[in-house]
């Protein structure tokens, strides 16, 4: 790309203070020559010399805190056929103008790229791909999910009757060769049944592979189709020209049987790696199956009608009888039943939904009817959220997988040098048949490495594991996260709604003078606040009494709130913020708060500018999951900090009731972070637990970050990891199966780099001078056909584990 400009859409830019930030990141990017902010237009000029400048341009301007407005799409790669077409797919893409960023994913067929609409967009990455020997397709939604099964489909059927055909083929090749040499006419005979497995059965590994030739570059297809090649055209050389060998004293051997076998048994390792990668994104399918097609909705008269649910709007009423499946988010408008949620939160009991209650895309009713407003429809319900955010996960790149990438990216050179080494090796020291030997050798270790078993290690285990745990309710974000979170010792847990279930309840109130006024005065100011400790108190009080006016509120982050009535200042919240402002605190209600924070109760103080004027105690029941989530952390080693903004005394009472040994009272939110600061110092991987807002500076801080939350509520912005049902023995579960899956990487991989690293030196012929022995061609193409097999096998071992 030569130098040019390049306009970089910017987010939040709203001031000179601002762009002048931006233009100071920019100028520290090494490649950017001249940039400059452009207010008006809320954009970034820059200019540079390569695409790789402008990606990191834009992560320097996201790391300011400023966005750019990029696009983020998922489309599936047609035509890959192993690991390094998946890297020559992705280069393409990478330098295309304006790609933020690429990543191909062989096992699950996808592209997933970030870039800028005002300099590229679907039709120029698909061009783009198409020079290189594949095609993207670029349909949206349902109608790519249905054109992608049925391309699939015929793929996989077109594939198995290949499969079927060459082996078929293949087998009286075989016979011959191995057993009935002498027969008359059987070079003839070989050469007959090998020609249509050879070019017509094989045809696509030689097209690809001179697609491949034509952009320099070279993949499992150009392995395949030279190894064949040289053996079959090898075979027909012998077969018409014998006397060019008899003259010089050696027997003309056809290798005819080695040539089509290899490509049937190729074709029955695709076939099976094909098989056993549909049964990796299971759990996708199962989410994109949830959702009906037809709905039937209350018209405005009463009457029912039967439409396609890409039709529903916001705002239409549905009718869900027992049995269907609820096709959109909603709320409730009539009716009751119970519906199951197990397929988004993993929870297996039935949830009760009356009116006013939540329903959510992909849940099943049970035998109730009732019917509901949709609230979110296509993109915007949860089971759409999750399904982009399960095969984002998918999609993505553990840090391991780039290592692998830069070794998948010269092994197929670095065999086909190998090859050429073995054959110049034999011809030299080999002997009379250094020639014949040495051919041979070379194309058995073209035949036996297996790129595609290292592409694979990686991706399918991601794959299942995050497939996993979506099943589980547990929305893993990215491959990195995953990976990480295997390491994870420290684990800080926030109090409410994580430990507790979140829901306080006022459990006892005292006063110093039981009047109506100092009642409506408490419930104005906790009206305002959004607390949800202020919720409990309006709930108590809204009966009670009638809310009053007041001149002034002020929410005071961490301590409760400040207000003003008829001239008096009032104070709501924690014992520091009645210390802070030298309130004085009768005994009796000092007692009463002493009392109640032994009973593990949070405590709210209210004053007016001189003294306390009421004591408010405040229960959220610890969910039943809790003791026993706990103590499994600490069984798989895992040390727990609880982190919460409640006095002393119900800080230990909740510890003690949990099992925690490590806690801290009276922590603000920003606080948070820096505990999570202090540990990673001293060298702990630290998990955080929290709702995912209030927290949000502390996810951000901590190694791994997960948002226990329920419903369309989950913070999955913030979070690396999700659960849906706020259970927390659902976090030892993800701990659990990051270790699964990380082990099941590193055995993939280690089969993988060991069969290679075996294989290739015997297949060269690295035994033949200890014990004479020499891998035969055919032998060489089934156990590279297993390898992948045995690697994708491998990563399906995970969906039993426990």
């Amino acid at each position: 790309m030569a130098t040019n400009i390049i306009y970089l859409p910017l987010e939040d830019v709203e001031s000179e203070h601002c762009a002048l930030i931006v233009e100071k990141g920019l100028a520290e990017v090494r490649g950017v020559k001249e940039h400059k902010v452009e207010l008006n237009n809320r954009r970034a000029a820059i200019s540079a010399d390569n695409n790789e400048v402008v990606a990191d341009a834009v992560k320097a301007i996201k790391d300011l805190g400023y966005g750019v407005s990029t696009v983020k799409s998922t489309f599936p790669v047609l035509g890959m056929t192993c690991a390094s077409c998946a890297g020559s797919a992705e280069s393409i893409v990478k330098y295309q103008e304006g790609v933020v960023e690429a990543a191909v994913n062989f096992a699950t067929g996808n592209l997933t790229v970030e870039y800028l609409p005002n300099m590229t967009d679907a039709v120029k990455l698909q061009k783009a791909v198409q020079s290189v020997g594949y095609d993207l397709l670029i349909e949206d939604g349902a109608k790519q999910q249905e054109t992608l099964e049925a391309i699939h489909i015929q793929k996989f059927q077109k594939l198995k009757s290949k499969t079927i055909w060459a082996i078929f083929l293949s087998l009286p090749v075989v016979a011959i060769g191995m057993f009935f040499m002498n027969i008359p006419y059987a070079n003839e005979i070989m050469f007959l049944f090998s020609t249509p497995v050879v070019i017509w059965l094989g045809k696509d590994f030689f097209i690809n592979a001179w697609k491949q030739a034509k952009h320099r570059s070279a993949n499992m297809d150009t392995l395949v189709a030279l190894s064949t090649g040289i053996a079959y055209i090898f075979s027909i050389f012998n077969m018409f020209f014998a006397d060019f060998w008899h003259q010089r004293g050696l027997h003309a051997h056809v290798y005819f049987e080695a040539a089509s076998v290899v490509i049937a048994f190729i074709l029955l390792g695709k076939l099976l790696e094909e098989k056993a990668k549909g049964n990796t994104s299971t759990a996708i399918k199962k989410l994109m199956g949830l959702q009906p097609k037809t709905v039937i909705i209350i018209k405005a008269d009463g009457t029912e009608k039967q439409i396609a649910i890409e039709d529903v709007n916001a705002g239409d009423i549905i009718l869900v009888k027992p049995g269907e499946k609820i096709a959109v988010d909603g709320m409730v408008t009539s009716g009751s039943s119970y519906v199951d949620e197990s397929m988004l939160s993993g929870e297996p009991v039935p949830v009760l939904k009356k009116e006013n209650e939540k329903v959510f895309a992909g849940t099943i009713n049970q035998k109730g009817s009732f019917r509901f407003r949709a609230v979110k429809v296509g993109k915007e319900t949860m089971l759409a959220q999750i399904i982009k955010m399960v095969q984002d996960a998918q999609g993505s790149k553990a840090p391991v997988q780039k290592l692998v990438d830069k070794i998948a990216g010269i092994f197929v050179p670095v065999v086909i040098g190998v090859a050429v080494l073995t054959f110049v090796l034999w011809f030299f020291l080999g002997g009379e048949n250094g020639i014949v030997q040495g051919l041979l050798a070379a194309v058995t270790v073209l035949v036996i490495a297996c790129p595609c078993a290292l592409g694979l290690a990686t991706p399918t285990a991601i794959m299942v594991g995050v497939g996993k745990g979506a099943e589980n309710g547990i929305l893993i974000k990215d491959a990195e996260s995953l990976e990480t979170a295997k390491k994870v010792n420290a684990i800080v847990l926030d109090k409410t709604g994580t430990i507790t279930e979140g829901k306080p309840e006022v459990t006892g109130i005292q006063w110093m003078n039981n009047n109506d006024k100092d009642k409506a005065v408490l419930l104005s100011i906790e009206k305002q606040s959004e607390h949800p400790l202020a919720e409990a108190v309006v709930k108590h009080l809204e009966n009670a009494v009638s809310k009053v006016t007041l001149s002034m509120f002020n929410s005071i982050t961490g301590k409760g709130a400040m207000a003003v009535y008829n001239h008096e200042t009032y104070y709501v919240g924690n014992k520091k913020l009645l210390d802070e402002n030298h309130i004085i605190i009768p005994d009796q209600l000092q007692e009463q708060a002493t009392q109640w924070g032994k009973e593990s109760k949070t405590v709210i103080w209210f004053a007016d500018s001189k003294q306390a004027i009421s004591v408010i105690a405040i229960s959220d029941k610890i969910k039943e999951t809790s003791v026993k989530a706990i103590k499994q952390m600490q069984e798989m080693g895992i040390d727990l900090y609880m982190l919460t903004g409640d006095n002393e005394a119900t800080a230990r009472a909740i510890a003690e009731q949990n099992g925690i040994k490590h806690y801290k009272a009276e922590v603000l939110p920003q606080h948070k972070a820096d505990f999570i600061k202090e540990l990673q110092k001293q060298g702990r991987i630290v998990a955080m637990v929290g709702d995912g807002i209030n927290d949000s500076t502390a996810l951000a801080t901590a190694d791994v970050s997960i948002a226990m939350g329920k419903g369309s509520d989950i913070a999955m912005d913030v979070a690396k990891m999700t659960i849906i049902s706020s259970d927390l023995t659902k976090i030892p579960q993800a701990i659990r199966l990051s270790r699964q899956t990380v082990t099941t990487i590193k055995q993939n991989l280690f089969w993988a780099f060991i069969y290679n690293i075996i294989g290739i030196p015997v297949a060269a012929g690295i035994l033949y001078p200890v014990n004479g022995f020499l891998l035969n061609p055919m032998l060489a193409g089934a156990a590279m056909a297993l390898s992948s097999v045995s690697v994708v096998s491998n990563s399906l071992r995970l969906k039993w584990k426990k």
